[in-house]
């Protein structure tokens, strides 16, 4: 502990070294009946929501919020549905750190293990990563309201800022403000999902999708199919059988796994950075391969199912068709036919923001990327077709120029900005060059909409310097 007391104390001095500009600028508003208004609440507080708050403070922004619906720091995946042991990122990406050494999870983790601990590490425990972001909350002192949930996002008109109603411990409240950053992670813009004919054909015991909360002692000698070869696919089926499922099958569309990550080749300046920058056509055409190349469980994912012998792989078989049997249920693929008594869905989600209640007032009036571009034949996809169409700095665009001026004013970082902008919204590999980006957008938005006030003031400027 006194070695983190010591990195507190040198991340206090980085900042005092680094304050200038050291004034709040941004101008104070208040609603008609005298409520303050904040300059930029953020909905989330994960990795990403909490660096944007650190980098807006940085910038002299204050009155941020930030609303959560989960209990504090306990926001994203990493101590609730999140089932593999480490991240799947590599330690040494960066992101939240905000370009500062001594705010980055390797300084923070050698000051209380030692720098030995960081070298022989090989991939960041998911729990120590969420610890990493309970002490980067605290130590920024970042306003976060917990236990929140936001229902609802209007525009009201007559004081110029958005309402947003929330829920916290029953009670209904109404915050006010002048920006609003959905930082809502990998579901932000869409909901997880599960096939209709799987839906419609079960009851909701013999199924669920990876990301509920699945009671894996009582598979305890029974018989689990997972659908989908993602990293959580293979999670799950790997904490079923840590479990004592008595067998998991983990069927896949494709005849064998997929072998090459392209995550890894995006981690490069060029993509990372400059994604957002080319053309609609350059940009689709990069995303709509890296999805084509497909997922892949890591290494150390796939080798922790495949240590045991009741985990079998289903090459070639996708579900075709599924009927309940009342405590069982009977899957046919293109490869036979399976009896199961669970099923877990590992089909991850999809890309619709009509399906965000928070969005059901708003959602009219926003462009996708189908409302702006066309791809060539053979090139088509639906979820990217379903993507928000944002503009350069993140912010919501018109589906109908001059029908709301005002989502402008919103932003979305969550994994629904992979095509317009590249990884970031739920990324970390992202969050070096996306964090900065949202920032300046937010930065220059208050200023522009302000500028009459700051000519003023320079007007006005009268501070002698003799």
């Amino acid at each position: 502990m006194d070695g983190l007391s010591a990195l507190e104390d040198a991340l206090r001095r980085d900042f005092s070294l680094l304050q200038f500009p050291t004034r709040s600028w941004v101008k104070p508003r208040e609603s008609r009946d005298g409520r303050p208004i904040s300059n930029v609440l953020i909905v989330g507080a994960g990795q990403g929501g909490l660096a944007l708050a650190a980098g807006l403070a940085r910038e002299k922004v204050d009155r941020v919020v930030i609303l959560d619906q989960n209990p504090l720091d306990h926001a994203g995946p990493w101590l609730t549905f999140a089932r593999m042991h480490t991240l799947r990122t590599p330690k040494h990406v960066t992101g939240p750190d905000l370009g500062l050494p001594n705010l980055t999870i390797q300084a923070w983790y050698e000051a209380q293990h030692g720098s030995g601990a960081w070298q022989s590490m090989e991939l960041i425990p998911k729990e120590t990563w969420a610890a990493y972001l309970a002490w980067y909350r605290q130590v920024l002192e970042l306003d976060v309201r917990a236990e929140t949930r936001v229902l609802k996002i209007n525009w009201s008109a007559g004081e110029n800022a958005f309402e947003v109603v929330a829920r916290s411990g029953g009670v209904m409240q109404t915050h006010l403000a002048r920006r609003v950053v959905l930082s809502t992670g990998i579901e932000g813009s869409g909901s997880w999902h599960v096939p209709g004919f799987i839906r419609d054909a079960l009851p909701s015991h013999l199924y669920a999708h990876t990301r509920d909360d699945i009671d894996f002692a009582a598979l305890a000698g029974k018989r689990v199919g997972v659908l989908g070869a993602g990293a959580s696919a293979f999670d799950n089926a790997s904490v079923a059988l840590e479990h004592g499922a008595a067998e998991v099958r983990l069927f896949f569309r494709r005849d064998e796994l997929v072998k090459v990550n392209p995550y890894r080749w995006a981690e490069f300046v060029g993509f990372l950075k400059h994604h957002g920058d080319l053309s609609d056509a350059d940009r689709w055409r990069f995303v709509r391969q890296i999805i084509r190349m497909g997922q892949l469980p890591p290494a150390d994912t796939y080798a922790r199912a495949c240590r045991h012998e009741r985990f079998h792989l289903q090459p070639g078989s996708p579900w075709q068709q599924v009927e309940s049997l009342g405590n069982a249920l009977r899957v046919e693929t293109p490869r036979g036919t399976f009896e199961l008594d669970f099923a877990i869905v590992g089909t991850g989600f999809i890309t619709d923001l009509s399906t965000r209640p928070e969005l059901g007032d708003i959602y009219q009036h926003m462009a996708l990327w189908a409302d702006r571009y066309t791809p060539p034949p053979g090139e088509e996809h639906a979820d990217l077709a379903r993507h928000p169409y944002l503009g350069a700095g993140f912010e919501f665009t018109e589906k109908n120029p001059g029908s709301a001026p005002w989502l402008r004013y919103l932003y979305n970082y969550t994994f629904g900005c992979l095509l317009s902008l590249g990884f970031g919204g739920a990324s970390i590999s992202g969050m070096k060059y996306s964090v900065p980006r949202l920032i300046a957008a937010l930065t220059r938005s208050l200023f522009e909409e302000d500028k009459d006030h700051f000519f003023a003031s320079l007007v006005n400027f009268e501070q002698r310097e003799f």
